[in-house]
């Protein structure tokens, strides 16, 4: 095991296995206080560090169990706040550079008949970009640093949870297909997808440039989409228990493991307990006015267009509004408090067909 300690404060990344061969990358907790993310990236330490004892890391595996000092050592009011960078007010999981259009300017003309040479040449140039670049923050270079760990893995899995949710997947739509075997693994209730979710997350600076470049070429010149990326979110904050996190390391394990990167024993695939479906038909409930909020279906329900998801209730004059879903499909988040304000987002169902349009992500 080898360890390398980075330029931004107590950021460590821990490496298993060899270079040369398929590199998987994983972080935790790009938005800091994200606990479940680090949890379950303590238990992938010590799972790893054993395959590779027993020689079953059969390629490289990029470990970065807290990928944000800089949010972790951001507190307010005694609360740990690591999802914005105070200074700036920016998500840090958003802003990442867009690498495809210099890479198509770089590569135009100069990619062959030969597949496996394409990923070479596309690798060494996306490397090459992210060490040009020039942060002049310590946010950016904690990006850039990231982004240099990542952006020639084959498999890039970004580990987060929501405020209080059933387990979900983020992806691109051309990968929905090579990651539902993970979304099968976890169990998760929702994998959604598409095609440019705004925002430029972390998960789209990895595998966005392969799609960019690969669409400007045409079919007559090979190149896959070699670097498969997906945002998990680990459920909600406060579930964090040792049982669940060695579950869920155990699941990532088991797909690096079909992904050749890692050996496991033989196990079959639980059956899928959702299908993907299109992160533009995801259902926003909002709250028309402040109240309490007493949710009314459980995370993970399927529910129909009509179904009362929550009530929310005037604590002076004991009105009551009930909030229902208007699409079929999974509700798979809501808030873990129980008091909002006029406008605040109170839970979400992913739909099966896509109805909204811009910037898809939440703050």
């Amino acid at each position: 095991m080898q360890i390398i300690r980075h330029p931004i404060n107590a950021l460590t990344s821990y490496h298993f296995g060899q270079p040369g061969g398929r590199k998987a990358y994983i972080q935790a907790a790009l938005h800091a206080d994200e606990v479940p993310a680090m949890l379950v990236a303590q238990s992938l330490r010590t799972r790893l560090h054993l395959l590779e004892q027993q020689g079953r890391v059969s390629g490289e595996v990029v470990l970065v169990p807290a990928a944000n000092p800089l949010g972790l050592a951001q507190v307010i009011n005694e609360r740990p706040f690591g999802r914005f960078d105070l200074a700036t007010g920016i998500n840090y999981n958003r802003g990442y550079p867009q690498l495809g259009a210099p890479l198509v300017r770089a590569l135009q003309g100069r990619l062959g008949p030969d597949a496996g040479v394409n990923v070479s040449m596309v690798r060494d140039q996306l490397r090459a970009q992210v060490a040009a670049w020039q942060p002049a923050t310590d946010v950016n270079l904690l990006k850039k640093t990231l982004l240099a760990l990542a952006i020639d893995a084959d498999v890039v899995l970004d580990l987060h949870c929501d405020n209080e949710a059933a387990l979900h997947l983020y992806a691109s739509s051309a990968q929905a297909d090579a990651l539902e075997p993970l979304a099968r693994l976890l169990h998760a209730s929702a994998l959604l997808h598409s095609s440019v979710a705004g925002g430029d997350p972390f998960d789209e600076a990895c595998f966005r440039p392969w799609s960019e470049l690969a669409e400007s070429l045409g079919a007559r010149t090979p190149l896959p989409l070699a670097c498969l990326a997906a945002t998990v979110e680990l459920r909600g904050e406060t579930q964090v228990d040792y049982a669940t996190a060695a579950l869920d390391a155990d699941a990532i394990l088991r797909y690096l493991s079909l992904q050749g990167i890692v050996q496991m024993d033989a196990f079959e695939l639980p059956p899928a307990a959702c299908r993907a479906t299109p992160l533009e038909g995801v259902q926003r409930l909002d709250a028309p006015h402040a109240g309490m909020l007493v949710y009314l279906r459980a995370l993970g329900d399927s529910v129909a267009a009509g179904d009362a998801i929550v009530d929310l209730i005037d604590p002076a004059s004991g009105h009551t509004t009930t909030l229902r879903a208007g699409v079929d499909g999974v509700f798979f988040a809501r808030l873990s408090h129980r008091y909002v304000i006029r406008g605040m987002n109170v839970g979400k169902i992913a739909g099966v067909h896509p109805h909204r349009e811009g910037n898809l992500l939440s703050l």
